[in-house]
């Protein structure tokens, strides 16, 4: 069977991380950024609608075959921005575009807002800005990931005696899924364990942040972007249902496209892939 992509692992200064590589070697360089506890097969559907590009579609840090951080490590969203910008200097791209979806375009805002002049374009799927916080709720926030972080110890991975089972638990995830965007996800995020399958994510993907940006310090990453920026937003997705999202964006030179189906369109069949990729091409692939 040819698989449309190669599978590499990419061995950066701090960490090694996993990714698919679509795309002639000579095109336009992408790096795609799938959600939270996703993995590279997110970009399954749409990655070969793409042609002309270099996509490399990561695993996230302890997401898929990627490595998990180093114990006593955290996963704070800034560090995902440093692997990204590492991975394209491993490729040697100073200019290069990103494809997020959900925290990988919020992970895309970031590190497009804090080094303008790396990021070519940005293609974002029903994703923004990160969950805000005001000052007045740190330290009941820092208490809840304090107690999480000392339970954790104490709490097992699911086990699923069949792979169907765990599909069937990641369609009723946080962000629901189809049943065949579900069985590509648990494709690449299961591995088998005593007793049947179980998740290849960390556990400390679970634990609550404990500091959160406030709205003013996300929106500033927005306001500093300089590149052209696509956001298309899922009807029925996670976005849409953010209040106060389109006076937060009123005046603000992003282009926005409402599509027909959930938060993960992108995935969940082909013609919702072949939605979000009629309106990528063209703006991926303009000089």
């Amino acid at each position: 069977m040819n698989l449309p992509f190669e599978e590499v692992r990419l061995s950066l200064p701090h960490i090694e991380l996993a990714a698919h590589l679509y795309g002639p070697a000579d095109g336009q360089p992408v790096i795609a950024l799938h959600g939270w506890l996703d993995n590279a097969a997110s970009f399954a559907r749409l990655a070969p609608k793409l042609p002309g590009l270099r996509i490399v579609a990561l695993d996230f840090a302890g997401h898929g075959h990627s490595d998990h951080r180093p114990l006593g490590a955290s996963y704070a969203i800034w560090d995902y921005v440093h692997d990204v910008l590492q991975v394209a200097e491993q490729f040697g791209w100073q200019r290069f575009s990103l494809l997020g979806h959900s925290m990988g375009a919020i992970v895309s805002v970031l590190l497009a807002g804090a080094l303008p002049e790396r990021v070519e374009r940005l293609a974002l799927i029903d994703g923004l800005i990160p969950y805000t916080g005001e000052a007045d709720t740190a330290p009941q926030k820092l208490a809840e990931a304090l107690k999480a972080q000392m339970a954790l110890a104490g709490k097992r991975k699911p086990v699923y005696a069949e792979f169907e089972r765990a599909v069937q638990a990641r369609m009723r995830g946080t962000a629901a899924v189809s049943r065949d965007a579900a069985e590509l996800l648990a494709q690449r995020g299961l591995m088998p364990v005593p007793g049947g399958y179980t998740w290849r994510t960390d556990s400390r993907l679970t634990l609550p942040s404990p500091l959160r940006l406030t709205q003013a310090h996300a929106m500033a990453f927005v306001r500093h972007l300089q590149c052209p920026v696509s956001l298309l937003l899922a009807e029925q997705g996670m976005l849409v249902t953010q209040p106060g999202l389109a006076e937060l964006l009123n005046g603000l030179p992003i282009d926005m496209t409402h599509l027909p189906g959930g938060h993960h369109l992108h995935l969940d069949d082909e013609a919702g892939a072949q939605l979000v990729a009629d309106c990528f091409n063209p703006f991926l692939r303009s000089s």
